[in-house]
């Protein structure tokens, strides 16, 4: 049976969320239920994931702008430069509740006890809001996948530092096993411009070429951060995961969002290894005809 998943982005920031978005819509283990977006500009990276979605006539699944602000801490990503793109492809310009983003992810993971994948691959502040809105939720998912932190190395992970707040709490949410890929591992697997303008030819990887472009103005290669969470759901040999103990750091100013990680007994899976050669092969294989 397909896995079933939501997938929680703050596509339109980094290229890696529509890479990740690409792969999961022609992944057929996937079941995609729904999508929430996080940080500023929900609508324009709702309309973003809806540009994919319709290239595979999937206008049925759900999306739902979420938090555009972070818990406490100042807002890092207001806007979303990729959507300057959305001109330029067929995507749903309204009809996107507002508000409503927490309470979608709520009610569908309650109708699906124990079969959802929830994939955040964001700043986790909707996940926080979700986890605190109804506490049952974390025994209800089947796992919860996330892209954050970093665990070999002291570096303060992007999506982490967006609101340290909210990853600290999902981090500490009780009794719930979370499966983390952080910047160690996804660091490894990267691929330069003129490389990713060959390779995303097939007409699901054709806009993400397009919103790419825009990336590629200030970045000339793509790290798959995104896309090897995704792989690592249906792929459990891709990535080599240690148990242990994951805690963000609210500390010192310096410090914040730092991620530390204690291996050992624990409710955290980090990965500390990948193979690339075998995360490009999974990644591609599912958009050959």
């Amino acid at each position: 049976m397909p896995k079933k998943i939501l997938l929680d982005t703050d596509i339109g920031s980094d290229i890696d969320d529509a890479v990740c978005l690409a792969y999961l819509l022609a992944e057929p283990e996937a079941d995609l239920l729904g999508i929430t977006t996080v940080t500023g500009e929900g609508l324009q990276r709702a309309q973003m994931s809806s540009v994919l979605c319709r290239i595979v006539d999937r206008d049925d699944i759900p999306i739902y702008p979420g938090a555009e602000l972070p818990l406490l801490v100042e807002a890092r990503q207001p806007k979303a430069p990729q959507s300057s793109a959305l001109a330029r492809w067929s995507h749903r310009a309204d009809g996107y509740p507002t508000g409503e983003a927490i309470e979608f992810l709520r009610q569908t993971i309650r109708a699906n006890p124990g079969e959802i994948t929830l994939l955040a691959i964001g700043p986790l502040t909707n996940i926080a809001l979700l986890f605190a809105v109804d506490p049952e939720i974390p025994a209800l998912l089947d796992s919860l996948v996330l892209m954050s932190g970093c665990f070999t190395r002291s570096f303060a992970e992007w999506n982490v530092i967006n609101d340290p707040h909210a990853s600290a709490m999902v981090y500490r949410t009780p009794n719930l096993r979370i499966k983390a890929i952080g910047l160690d591992v996804t660091t490894q697997v990267k691929m330069a411009a003129d490389d990713v303008r060959a390779r995303f030819n097939t007409p699901l990887l054709r806009p993400v070429l397009d919103f790419a472009e825009v990336w590629f103005e200030k970045q000339p290669v793509i790290t798959f951060h995104d896309p090897l969470a995704a792989v690592t759901i249906f792929d459990d040999k891709v990535c080599r995961f240690e148990q242990g103990e994951i805690s963000v750091n609210l500390g010192l100013e310096s410090d914040l969002g730092r991620t530390h990680w204690a291996p050992g007994e624990g409710q955290h899976d980090a990965a500390l290894d990948v193979q690339p050669g075998r995360f490009f092969d999974t990644f591609f294989n599912v958009f050959s005809d």
